[in-house]
């Protein structure tokens, strides 16, 4: 492992304050009398070592093992929960992670120091001109410990648990192991979960890009047609759009679920009319079910593309069309070489984001046919996203390591699929043809 370059340059340093704090944390600080630096770097070492001394190194021991003793609640007898000292071993090397940083710290400010000649700066003033050179690190220190709290832990913790055999009948108080790739063995090769997987993922993808260009090009046709001349009264027209939008989408989920149900206004008049009640969402709907998934979706998904293509329209240069027209272009020339361009490279960011989104849209098959598990998938109907899937799995049934495999499985086609396409769009490699 190649070392440090600011620890080589510490090290070989001829200054005795900055070797010393090579050695120990904040020794140089204190040579140079920055008493509250060098007692605060040297108190943060002190208490990293007892930590280390009183539970840390036994916390990675126990990320590595899972734990040896198998608690028995018959017995009453304790034992290790594996899940625990996985979590507490993750935080473990967290906190490794954030003394390296802090130890570097050390060294950059006491060469610093060395730099303006030994000359030691009071606290107060070094507070100060930190704040005032590198005001974005403390005003975003906050969010990015937000964002490792809430995201990036969860995140690597899942991603741990896809390698372990955590589910089923394995929970505490069974003891948990490592088990590699097995769970994403048993994911793309055994049986019925092979089979689900792949049917579901098909779906998915069909499902993500029908919706995306529904959403997408619908909200642009509105922009267009409420953007003509001849369209009166256009205030009122947009405002319904917007209601539909500013409704809660699990209001109108469940709105739109009593609409198709059995005994909803649909087969109210179905059957008025003599014919037999339909099952829009039931259970042997089929194609039915997942036409209706993909019009809920576009009703909730359109205004929010109509609002994002209204906006853009209004910067489009009028003086563009009038040169077409006068070359001969028609409409359809015209959006095609114009409008359409110019909205796509505006908007292929959130072309993006809406695809992801569309990709794991949880809520709209959750609430419109949750909790149906049909013959041919494993624990899944045929609405099912991955998402729906992965949740079936976890947190209905316990397939804790199955369902973080296929939730990073979802993540690395989500990722490569957002990052192929954004790296060949025009908006990246053409930044600066609209400006």
């Amino acid at each position: 492992m190649k070392a440090s370059p600011l620890f080589i340059t510490a090290v070989k340093s001829p200054s005795k304050r900055v070797r010393a704090s090579a050695a120990l944390m904040g020794a140089g600080q204190l040579m140079s009398r920055q008493w509250v630096k060098g007692f605060a770097y040297l108190g943060a070492l002190a208490g990293f070592i007892a930590y280390m001394a009183v539970t840390g190194a036994r916390d990675i021991v126990g990320f590595f093992t899972l734990g040896t003793v198998e608690a028995d609640p018959w017995l009453g007898t304790g034992g290790d929960d594996s899940i625990i000292m996985l979590l507490r071993g993750l935080l473990t090397f967290i906190l490794v992670i954030g003394m390296v940083l802090l130890y570097r710290s050390n060294l950059r400010d006491i060469l610093e120091t060395e730099r303006r000649g030994g000359a030691p700066e009071g606290f107060v003033k070094s507070l100060g001109n930190y704040l005032n050179n590198k005001f974005y690190v403390a005003a975003l220190a906050l969010p990015v410990i937000g964002v490792l709290v809430f995201n990036v832990i969860p995140i690597v913790f899942m991603i741990l648990i896809a390698f372990t055999n955590y589910g089923d009948d394995i929970v505490p108080p069974k003891l948990v192991d490592w088990t590699g790739f097995d769970s994403f063995r048993r994911v793309l090769t055994l049986g019925g979960i092979k089979e689900t997987f792949f049917r579901i993922l098909g779906w998915n993808v069909v499902w993500a890009v029908l919706s995306t260009a529904i959403n997408y090009f619908g909200g642009l046709a509105l922009a267009l047609l409420l953007n003509k001349k001849c369209v009166k009264f256009k205030r009122f027209w947009r405002m319904f759009p917007i209601l539909a939008y500013a409704v809660p989408g699990f209001i109108t989920l469940l709105a739109f679920k009593f609409l198709f149900s059995y005994g909803g206004p649909i087969n109210h008049y179905i059957t008025a009319a003599g014919h037999s009640a339909v099952g829009f969402l039931d259970i042997d709907a089929g194609l039915k079910a997942r036409i209706i998934g993909i019009f809920v979706n576009a009703w909730i998904s359109v205004p929010t593309s109509m609002l994002l293509a209204t906006g853009i329209l209004s910067n489009l240069n009028p003086n563009l069309y009038e040169a077409a027209s006068i070359d001969g272009a028609g409409p359809w020339q015209q959006f095609k070489k114009i409008t359409l361009p110019f909205v796509v490279f505006s908007t292929t960011p959130v072309l993006i984001t809406n695809f992801i989104g569309n990709f794991n849209n949880f809520g709209i098959f959750y609430f419109l046919r949750g909790g149906l598990y049909m013959d041919g998938y494993f624990l899944a109907s045929d609405t099912d996203l991955l998402i729906n899937w992965l949740y079936n799995l976890s947190i209905d049934n316990n397939y804790y390591s199955i369902g973080a495999a296929v939730s990073l499985i979802i993540f690395l086609i989500t990722s490569a699929v957002s990052l192929s396409v954004y790296v060949r769009s025009n908006a990246y490699r053409r930044e600066d043809s609209y400006r």
